[in-house]
């Protein structure tokens, strides 16, 4: 029989109890109202206390990161990129600059032509390129001795449209060739936009043919120093298009020569040594 005073559960278990040792009725447990555990501040785990520095927890309320996924479902922004680092039609860097005022674009090029075109790769250079070589296509008639006799003894209402004709063709042949060039470019695995790479062509082709154009118009393009001088600036030219071609696609030197060739053989028989 149970005994005044004693509980009537054996080993201090039963409501109230937690085993022997537990506290009788009315009497305060030293530990508190959660045992061993504190827990401070708030009710709540012992987490949220304020003792773990959210700040470098990613998915923290409040501090949730963002991720972006490109269009092949890589992350953004990864150094590997799904392995397609170097694949063609993906740009491997941004612009190395902004885009160069014409003066300085055209002084780039004879003056520091790797910078030049490097800072320039991803950036169009339309109208500088249409002007320069449409202006060099109506002087260009003028350093072919045969084309110049039919321009000088011609009236002058047949002679300027002859010579603007003879302008946008050659606008039209730089576009043609350039894009020749941007085409080998990218079956060679360049990842170069096109715009650009024709552009800066047109530039290099009108550019390194001033030199000779210049004696043309007073010596004859006959004349032996102007086709010295024809032989020394197509050289010149294969090492601007070589240049260009490298930075602008991310190729060795070799790939993009022969993405060039065509262009610079194109040039040598048809404007620089015409009388071939």
């Amino acid at each position: 029989p149970t005994q005044p005073g004693q509980s009537p559960y054996p080993g201090g278990y039963g409501p109230g109890g937690y085993g022997p040792g537990a506290p009788g009725p009315g009497a305060t447990d030293p530990q508190g109202p959660h045992g061993p555990w504190q827990q401070s501040g708030e009710d709540g785990p012992e987490y949220f206390d304020g003792r773990y520095d959210s700040r470098n927890q990613a998915n923290s309320p409040g501090h949730t990161q963002q991720f972006r996924i490109d269009e092949h479902g890589y992350p953004g922004d990864d150094e590997y990129s799904g392995g397609a680092t170097y694949a063609a039609g993906r740009s491997t860097a941004p612009p190395a600059g902004p885009k160069l005022h014409w003066k300085q674009l055209l002084s780039g090029i004879v003056l520091r032509p790797n910078a030049t075109f490097w800072q320039m790769r991803d950036h169009s250079v339309w109208g500088t390129a249409v002007l320069v070589t449409f202006l060099y296509g109506l002087l260009a008639v003028f350093g072919l001795d045969k084309a110049r006799e039919d321009v000088l003894n011609s009236t002058l209402g047949s002679a300027v449209p002859y010579v603007l004709i003879t302008g946008v063709a050659v606008v039209l042949s730089g576009l043609v060739l350039g894009s020749v060039t941007h085409t080998l470019a990218r079956q060679f695995g360049g990842d170069g936009a096109w715009g650009p790479t024709v552009g800066m062509a047109m530039l290099i082709s009108s550019v390194t043919d001033a030199p000779r154009l210049l004696f043309a118009l007073f010596l004859g393009g006959t004349a032996t120093f102007v086709q010295v001088l024809g032989w020394a600036t197509w050289i010149a030219a294969g090492l601007l298009f070589t240049s260009m071609v490298s930075r602008s696609h991310d190729l060795p030197w070799q790939k993009a020569l022969g993405a060039s060739a065509i262009q610079l053989l194109s040039l040598l028989v048809l404007i620089k040594l015409g009388t071939l």
